[in-house]
C-alpha cells in the first residue's frame, strides 16, 4: 500500500474508476449477447431493437472513455454486418 498521501488518494480513485469501467464493459457485453441471441434465433425485429440498444451502450462507453471510439465503431460494424447477413 502507498505511504504518500497523494498516492493513497490516487489508489482509491483508480479502484473506483476500475469498478465503474468494469460495470460499463459488462453492460456492453450483455447488450452484445442479446443482439447475437436475437440474430441466431432469426428474429429480425428483435435483433434490430437490440442492435439499437447495443449501439447506444457502445457510444456511451466510448463517450465515457471506457473504450476507444474506433473500438466502439468496429464492434458496431461487425454486429451490423452479421445483422445484414440474416436478411
Amino acid at each position: 500500500m502507498a505511504n504518500i498521501k497523494s498516492a493513497v488518494k490516487r489508489a482509491k480513485q483508480s479502484e473506483a474508476s476500475r469498478l465503474r469501467n468494469r460495470s460499463v464493459k459488462s453492460s456492453v457485453l450483455t447488450a452484445r449477447k442479446k443482439v447475437l441471441v436475437a440474430i441466431s434465433a432469426g428474429n429480425k425485429d428483435e435483433a434490430q431493437k437490440q442492435y439499437s440498444a447495443y449501439t447506444s451502450t457502445l457510444d456511451k462507453a466510448a463517450k465515457k472513455g471506457v473504450i476507444a471510439k474506433n473500438n466502439a465503431n468496429r464492434k458496431k460494424s461487425r454486429v451490423a454486418q452479421s445483422l445484414s447477413k440474416m436478411a
